[in-house]
């Protein structure tokens, strides 16, 4: 990938341009354009906010450290897998671990980006479901962000190998394709968050039967975070938490303005006569 450093002040710089640059063309009425630009400014804003929370800590990353430790054992505890046992089971397969890098620094935004793409160009009635849907889950999870905690492949006491350091191909040395990734970040995880919305997009959107294949992707996904040693299950599960969240904050909102909806076409003037009694005045 060309290294092509995308920083929060530049994206936040492109997002306000976007912004305007609709502002101007809905001033001369053409067509989609301005809405697509504000959505694309949008996109670029979230992202400018993720990068800014990578750089902000509250804590140490000696508590990140220790707040990584903690989750391990308590995810011992309950009986979940042990991720260092499932990334064990990978690393003597160097085209496996290759093709899980590539994976996770490559589907994240492309997949996502790909699915906003297809639901504005063919299923417009549905966007703003979708994109509202990406904006809550994402800003919850970076307000989460915001307390560090580090990654499994910082805990190599614990058994983990930062396998993307291994074979040349970390995100977290760099800008790669632009990006500038956090690496206390870890939890929530936003590409589990990303991957399962953008599944449920197309599965909900799509009339295709092939729509179920969408399914994979998740699945993918959260095998590459763990064989990578990128999130425990714990990050993924409150990341997947906070999509549910998302999804009945929308729904209870629009329940709420249905009933407004129904309440406000069932109301008459009062002492306005109804037709039947206009009718019986002869």
């Amino acid at each position: 990938m060309q290294n092509l450093t995308l920083t929060w002040q530049s994206a936040g710089g492109a997002a306000a341009a976007l912004y305007g640059g609709s502002y101007a063309a809905s001033r001369w009425r053409r067509g989609p354009l301005p809405a697509l630009l504000r959505e694309a400014g949008t996109l670029l804003a979230l992202f400018a906010l993720w990068q800014l929370v990578g750089k902000l800590s509250l804590m140490s990353t000696e508590h990140a450290l220790d707040r990584a430790s903690w989750i391990h054992r308590a995810e011992l505890v309950v009986g979940l897998p042990d991720e260092a046992a499932w990334q064990a089971a990978v690393t003597p397969y160097p085209v496996l671990v290759r093709a899980a890098n590539y994976y996770y620094a490559a589907m994240h935004f492309t997949v996502m980006l790909a699915v906003l793409a297809w639901v504005y160009l063919r299923h417009r009635a549905r966007y703003a479901w979708v994109r509202t849907t990406v904006v809550i889950t994402t800003a919850v999870c970076l307000l989460v962000q915001f307390i560090p905690v580090a990654p499994p492949r910082m805990l190599p006491q614990d058994g983990f190998v930062d396998v993307a350091a291994e074979y040349g191909q970390s995100v977290y040395g760099g800008a790669v394709g632009g990006v500038v990734p956090a690496q206390l970040s870890a939890m929530p995880s936003v590409h589990v968050a990303w991957c399962v919305l953008a599944a449920v997009a197309v599965i909900k959107v799509s009339p295709s039967p092939l729509r179920w294949l969408m399914v994979l992707h998740p699945v993918l996904t959260v095998a590459v975070v763990v064989v990578t040693a990128n999130h425990f299950w714990a990050d993924g599960l409150v990341a997947v938490a906070i999509l549910l969240l998302a999804y009945a904050a929308q729904a209870g909102f629009a329940r709420r303005q249905a009933r407004r909806a129904a309440a406000r076409a069932g109301a008459s003037p009062a002492g306005a006569p109804t037709a039947e009694r206009a009718d019986t005045r002869g």
